[in-house]
């Protein structure tokens, strides 16, 4: 279905370990308005969405997932030198206690992701206002991490990330439009 590049959309880079930073970076890669409930909530409403929008958001869901594998990179970067009590005195103990260093769909506070996260109304305007408005608060999260560290390379790659959500949200609201404006035609067959 996919041809995988192993190469990430963006580089990520970081310039030094922050075991804060990752933690609250752990609200992008496992948080309501985080990239894996992008990516699945987009996937999931295409199925309700008119065919002349339908490629829209699956090409956006699929991005979503290669932006959550960027967030594990910026975590698994920022942690991989980090030592126990590091990862302690960040609130990360308890997944370390849990999984070593592995990654596990949490939010930023340590609350598992939950599927209560991806809305879906079925009906193609609810839905995409919806999706405008998850783009704009991903914006908005991604502006306050770069605003949280001082670290220039994953500054870096977190603006390229943010970029990314403006586009979508731009991308949503020309659907929109569309379905406005061909929702009264009169269909031939």
């Amino acid at each position: 279905m996919w041809i995988y590049e192993k190469k990430l959309q963006y580089p990520v880079r970081v310039g030094k370990c922050d075991v804060r930073m990752a933690r609250y970076l752990m609200e992008q890669y496992g948080g309501a308005d985080g990239e894996l409930a992008a990516a699945l909530r987009y996937m999931n409403q295409r199925y309700a969405i008119p065919d002349k929008v339908i490629g829209v958001l699956t090409d956006i869901s699929t991005e979503e997932f290669a932006h959550l594998e960027m967030i594990a990179t910026m975590i698994y970067k920022l942690t991989k030198d980090a030592s126990i009590s590091e990862l302690e005195a960040a609130g990360l103990g308890p997944n370390y206690a849990q999984r070593d260093h592995a990654l596990f769909y949490t939010n930023s506070s340590g609350v598992p992701f939950t599927a209560a996260y991806i809305a879906a109304k079925g009906d193609p305007l609810a839905d995409l206002y919806e999706d405008i408005a998850a783009e704009e608060k991903a914006r908005a999260t991604y502006q306050w991490l770069i605003d949280m560290t001082d670290d220039v390379d994953l500054q870096d790659s977190l603006k390229f990330l943010r970029e990314r959500e403006i586009v979508h949200a731009l991308r949503f609201k020309e659907s929109v439009q569309i379905i406005i404006d061909t929702k009264d035609q009169k269909k031939v067959f």
